[in-house]
């Protein structure tokens, strides 16, 4: 696989609150992603990416990261938020696994959103970080269909294979969970794929499920997401732009009782889901005065 580099300033970028897993900085290694999520919303014009299924890394990424972990004060630094820290080139780049290094070495704490089982591959660098630092390690799972998860996120590993590194990580003592979102309306918001969601959180050691019960869809998003409705769900994209016309969010028809079925039976299981109660519990060891209040 060709390597091609994007040429940036900067790398770690502040937030602008702490909401989004208590990060204090944001950082994306890459542009692009080449997992192939037909409903990723960073594919909408607003973020600039043409080309969005060919993935960029940053040039001299590492380099830039360690000039700005010096200035900055520790904190917690989010991976992933418009593309997979362990996408497919990042088994050639070793980036995210450098960036993390480097991260343990300066004391900062981490949050890594991914799709992938790969992240197993730095596991000793994660339990590095977990002993100085907050460390949390969210997974993207909208299904636990397999054969539905390889339709709708095509190039991306099991929601199975998640499970499976979910459980590695969590009996290693590193805080992490799923990420539920979005839930797609006529595809994945049905009760049943809700409860195993949860059941197999909590049978894999996961101690949160953050969901979102919508899908977003705007300009070029509507139109790629559509496009792969009519290749792998026939008549359903006429469903929805029966049902949600130009609208930005879209919910379930029945997302309010979702919503109720999945509060009760989280915390029947002792299963985080409130951000705030998510972000005091993996910070709790090292960061007990700097907790938000949510």
């Amino acid at each position: 696989m060709d390597i091609s580099y994007q040429t940036v300033k900067n790398i770690l970028y502040n937030t602008k609150s702490r909401e989004w897993f208590g990060t204090d900085y944001t950082m994306n290694l890459y542009r692009g992603c080449n997992l192939g999520c037909i409903y990723c919303d960073s594919r909408s014009d607003c973020y600039r990416i043409d080309n969005f299924d060919v993935v960029q890394a940053k040039k001299h990424s590492i380099q830039l990261l360690e000039r700005e972990l010096k200035r900055k004060k520790n904190g917690v630094i989010g991976f992933g938020s418009m593309s997979d820290p362990y996408n497919h080139l990042e088994k050639q780049t070793l980036i995210t696994k450098e960036a993390l290094t480097m991260i343990e070495r300066y004391q900062f704490g981490a949050v890594l959103s991914t799709k992938s089982n790969m992240i197993l591959r730095d596991i000793d660098i994660l339990k590095k970080v977990n002993q100085h630092a907050s460390l949390l390690v969210g997974f993207s799972i909208t299904t636990t269909d397999d054969p539905l998860c390889k339709k709708i996120e095509r190039n991306a590993p099991s929601a199975s294979q998640r499970f499976e590194a979910m459980k590695v990580l969590s009996e290693q003592g590193i805080y992490t969970g799923t990420i539920m979102m979005p839930v797609i309306p006529f595809i994945t918001s049905d009760k049943d794929n809700i409860m195993s969601i949860i059941q197999k959180t909590y049978a894999s050691g996961g101690k949160f499920i953050y969901p979102w019960f919508a899908l977003s869809l705007r300009d070029s998003q509507r139109h790629y997401f559509y496009q792969w409705l009519e290749k792998i769900f026939p008549g359903l994209k006429n469903t929805y732009q029966n049902t949600y016309k130009n609208n930005y969010l879209c919910y379930p028809r029945n997302h309010e009782i979702l919503q109720d079925l999945f509060i009760t039976e989280c915390e029947k299981l002792g299963i985080k889901y409130k951000m705030g109660d998510i972000i005091a519990s993996y910070q709790s060891k090292y960061d007990a005065g700097q907790l938000d209040l949510f």
